[in-house]
């Protein structure tokens, strides 16, 4: 077997392997090895410590990418915030709301990610009108008028 074979069979491997272990990582591991099987298929001379520096500089290239350009949303997230800082915060509702049926709220900041979120609440609340979140209740933040 030439040298790409086994570059092909590590790359596939590695994609494979995210799989196994989530968190969208070890794919690009997989693609910087995908990526020397080609060069190496076309260009067969290239010395082997040149293909791993190759490797490494093509993943790391491919990880930094997916974190810093394409992945923004990871960014905005704040995951185990408390619930303390998210209660008060203020926004409009979009979808009328009232005791038993479910609304949506947007947030002129995400809160927790996201800048709409479903909302109940005790009393009725017409669109537009600016509310105040009381509690989160599971995936629903239950409001009151401001």
């Amino acid at each position: 077997m030439e040298a790409w074979h086994y570059w092909l069979i590590s790359g596939i491997v590695l994609i494979l392997t995210e799989l196994a272990i989530p968190g969208f990582f070890v794919i690009w591991f997989g693609v910087g090895a995908l990526v020397v099987a080609l060069l190496t298929a076309i260009a067969p001379a290239i010395p082997i410590s040149v293909q791993l520096v190759i490797w490494a500089i093509a993943s790391s290239a491919m990880v930094v990418l997916w974190f810093r350009v394409f992945n923004k949303t990871r960014a905005q997230t704040h995951a185990g915030t408390a619930d303390g800082d998210v209660i008060g915060e203020t926004g409009l509702v979009v979808n009328d709301v009232a005791p038993y049926i479910r609304g949506k709220v947007r947030f002129q900041r995400p809160i927790l990610g996201s800048d709409e979120w479903p909302c109940i609440s005790d009393e009725e609340i017409e669109i537009g009108a600016r509310v105040k979140v009381i509690s989160i209740e599971g995936s629903i933040v239950k409001i009151k008028r401001a």
